[in-house]
């Protein structure tokens, strides 16, 4: 099949807007003789004008090849072999071409459970998920190669799957949130054929694997556009299988759209939209604002420790959840300030709860400055324990260099007083009675010796306590 090539005066996409370690990749890669090319979502964002947050590369060198072309390098995957080439922080997923593997899956289980087959650069293109998400950009000759109709999709601002929907859907059921992704964040619509087959085989997401489908929450609802993928989710019937209680929580309010949960998200993306990557627990609470703010029968148990427990069973982390559960609990002692919002504001994720509650206070009616207001007159009313100094007098203002300033020690606890070693005794002299020792000096001394008339000097003699 031959591509469609769009000449460097037909496109809108630029070496200048490519990262430069991007480009070294790229260029080493070719100047060892081997075919590589800019690909996936990077190639999409530059031909729509937005800003790529990361780049992918394809190349015709198999991993090893690769890897021993970059010492800065690693492989990574078992079922998925790539290469990972780093510059600092900075992280190039470099991918060998593919192709389907040889082994046709059986059309009750098509789920890939094998795709290390390598192939070329029209097979990988057929083997990719969305038409907009396969097209590749030559360095060389600063082309556009377009196998599978994707430019035409984007002009027509549609997400398509790349040959038969229901096959590729069953394939990766992941796909299908991945579209909803791409939907909300370019502002396209999904191709109706593509939207029916995740309609029939939402229930598949089930058999995805659960670190990929709690990193594609995160990632569809955590972006400036999460109310339309929350809405999108619910209608494609993907959200039961994401996030039940946030479902029939929807499921209860009369329009969807009009929703505090989906006006919680927008006020949150317009918040937050000017970073780059959001906290996952911010994430979470705002999308379990409402729920826990005004839980309804069906759903009141979906609060504190019980809605922790209902995420760590769906593969959400410990951590996640828990700081979720504290973000939550303090937006709630905002709305209604009382003493424990004084202390709130000493606890480590007091800025992120306090950016939370600002955005989302106004679908409850709560003037977000009242909590300034609040925490002011605290600060204000607040009692100083510091000392008075004492005033200065004339007589002591004449002193010409101030005593210096007294700090208070901390008092230390007292030691055991070492023992004492007692004086020394001369013999014969007077002892005190209290000590009661005169009788055992006299048992142990030496008998006096005459010389001359005179008595032998004696050394002191040293007497121990027993």
């Amino acid at each position: 099949m031959e591509p469609a090539i769009l000449e460097r005066s037909e496109h809108p996409v630029s070496r200048r807007d490519i990262d430069a370690n991007v480009l070294k990749v790229l260029y080493r890669l070719i100047n060892a003789g081997h075919v590589a090319y800019l690909v996936g979502g990077g190639v999409r964002d530059l031909m729509v004008g937005r800003r790529p947050k990361d780049f992918d590369v394809a190349t015709s060198a198999h991993p090893h090849q690769v890897r021993d072309l970059f010492r800065n390098s690693r492989l990574i995957g078992r079922r998925f072999r790539l290469v990972h080439v780093f510059f600092g922080a900075q992280n190039i997923e470099v991918a060998t071409f593919r192709r389907h593997g040889e082994d046709v899956p059986d059309l009750d289980d098509p789920l890939i459970r094998h795709d290390n087959t390598f192939g070329t650069p029209e097979e990988d293109a057929f083997r990719r998920d969305f038409t907009v998400n396969a097209l590749f950009y030559d360095p060389r000759t600063f082309r556009v190669i377009d196998f599978v109709g994707g430019v035409s999709d984007l002009r027509s601002r549609l997400i398509r799957s790349v040959g038969d929907p229901e096959v590729r859907m069953r394939e990766d059921p992941v796909r299908m949130v991945r579209a909803v992704r791409f939907a909300a964040k370019l502002g396209f619509e999904i191709e109706p054929a593509t939207r029916a087959a995740i309609e029939r085989y939402s229930r598949d997401l089930a058999k995805a694997s659960v670190p990929r489908r709690v990193e594609e929450t995160y990632r569809t609802l955590g972006v400036s556009d999460a109310a339309r993928a929350l809405i999108l989710t619910e209608q494609l019937g993907l959200l039961p299988h994401l996030l039940p209680s946030v479902s029939q929580h929807l499921e209860l309010q009369a329009n969807v759209e009009a929703a505090r949960t989906v006006r919680n998200l927008i006020a949150f993306g317009a918040a937050f939209a000017q970073r780059p990557e959001l906290p996952r627990p911010l994430i979470l609470a705002s999308l379990f604002a409402d729920l826990h703010l005004t839980p309804l029968d069906d759903t009141s148990s979906m609060r504190g420790s019980g809605l922790v427990n209902a995420l760590r069973e769906r593969g959400f982390s410990r951590a996640d959840t828990e700081l979720m559960r504290l973000l939550l609990e303090a937006v709630r002692h905002m709305i209604t300030p009382s003493r424990i919002t004084r202390r709130l504001v000493r606890r480590p994720y007091f800025p992120e709860a306090h950016r939370l509650f600002e955005s989302i206070a106004p679908a409850y009616g709560v003037d977000p400055s009242a909590l300034d207001r609040f925490l002011s007159a605290t600060r204000e009313n607040k009692p100083s324990h510091r000392r008075t100094p004492a005033p200065v007098t004339a007589r002591s203002s004449e002193s010409a260099t101030p005593s210096p300033p007294h700090h208070h020690r901390r008092r230390r606890r007292s030691r055991r007083r070492p023992h004492r070693k007692p004086e020394p005794v001369a013999i014969g002299e007077e002892t005190s009675p209290a000590s009661s020792i005169t009788d055992e000096v006299r048992a142990i001394a030496p008998a006096h010796v005459e010389h001359d008339g005179e008595a032998p000097a004696r050394e002191p003699l040293q007497i121990r306590d027993r």
